[in-house]
C-alpha cells in the first residue's frame, strides 16, 4: 500500500509553527506534496523542513514569500521535473514531478482567480495551457497521481454555499467545465469520490467569519489520477482535528508499490 498525503500549507514555516511536521511524523506516509511554500529553500535550512527518512524537493517562487511547491518520498524518485515551459508555472514554482517505475506523483499548486480579473486570466490561461499538459501525460506509458490545490470545485456537493458562489472564481461554469473536460475527454480521475461520496468533505475555510467553526468550506485539494490506478485507490481522509493551514490535508491510499 502507499499512503500519498497532499497539503496547501499556507507558509511552511507557518504550518510547522503550527504543528504541521510533528503530525507528519505519525502519519507513515510514502509521499507527501505541498503547495504554497512561500519561502526559499534557502529559508528551510532547520531540519524539520527535512524530515528524516525522506527524500525531499523544493522548487521555490523567484517571488520571495510566495508560491512554491514541495515533494518528500521515502523511495527515490528516477528523476524529478519542475518546468513546464511556461512563465506563470516555472518563476512561481508551481510543478514538482518526481518519476518512479511505472507511475509519477505530482505537486501542483494551480493560480487562484478570486483576487482580481487579471488573477482569473492567468488562471484560465494556465488551465488551457495545463489541460495541453494533462493531455501530453496520458499518451505516456506510466500511471500519474496529480496532488493539488486546483482553486476549483467540481460539483455542488465540493462546496458549502455554492448558489451563492456561481459567479465566484473556484467555481465559475468555465472553471467547471475544464475540469469536466479533464474527467470525460482526458480519462482522469477524482480519487477522492471514488471512495467517497459524501457531502460536506471541505479541504478550505475562509478565513472569515465562523467558516472553519460551522464547517462552510470548499474541496479545493484532491488526486486527480489517471484511469489505470482507478481500481487502486483504498481510502481517503481528510484530517480537520487540527488545523495548520487554511486548508486541510488530505490522505490517500492506494493499492501500490512505489519502486525506484
Amino acid at each position: 500500500m502507499a499512503t500519498i498525503i497532499t497539503c496547501n500549507t499556507n507558509g511552511i514555516r507557518a504550518a510547522a509553527r503550527k504543528g504541521f511536521f510533528a503530525w507528519l511524523a505519525q502519519q507513515n506516509a510514502d509521499v507527501v506534496c505541498i503547495q504554497e511554500t512561500k519561502a526559499q529553500e534557502d529559508q528551510l535550512s532547520d531540519p524539520i523542513f527535512s524530515p528524516p527518512g525522506y527524500h525531499c524537493f523544493y522548487n521555490d517562487a523567484q517571488r520571495k514569500g510566495y508560491s512554491g511547491t514541495a515533494l518528500y518520498s521515502r523511495v527515490k524518485p528516477r528523476t524529478v521535473v519542475t518546468r513546464l515551459g511556461w512563465e506563470s508555472a516555472d518563476t512561481e514554482g508551481r510543478y514538482l514531478q518526481a518519476d518512479f517505475d511505472g507511475v509519477s506523483v505530482i505537486s501542483l499548486y494551480m493560480p487562484s482567480g478570486s483576487s482580481s480579473e487579471a488573477a482569473l486570466e492567468k488562471k484560465l490561461d494556465f488551465m488551457g495551457r495545463f489541460y495541453e499538459h494533462l493531455s501530453t501525460l496520458r499518451r505516456k506509458r506510466r500511471e500519474f497521481i496529480i496532488c493539488a490545490d486546483w482553486n476549483t470545485c467540481h460539483h455542488p456537493i465540493d462546496l458549502k454555499n455554492w448558489k451563492a458562489n456561481q459567479k465566484n472564481s473556484g467555481f465559475l461554469p468555465q472553471e467547471r467545465a475544464w475540469l469536466d473536460r479533464v474527467y470525460d475527454e482526458l480519462g482522469y480521475c477524482d480519487a477522492f469520490r471514488v471512495v467517497n461520496q459524501e457531502p460536506e468533505q471541505y479541504t478550505w475555510w475562509s478565513n472569515r467569519g465562523q467558516a472553519w467553526a460551522k464547517n462552510v468550506g470548499w474541496r479545493l485539494d484532491y488526486h486527480v489520477i489517471t484511469p489505470g490506478l482507478e481500481p487502486l485507490v483504498r481510502g481517503a481522509e481528510i484530517y480537520t482535528e487540527e488545523r495548520f493551514s487554511d486548508h486541510a490535508p488530505q490522505t490517500m491510499i492506494y493499492d501500490l508499490e512505489l519502486q525506484p
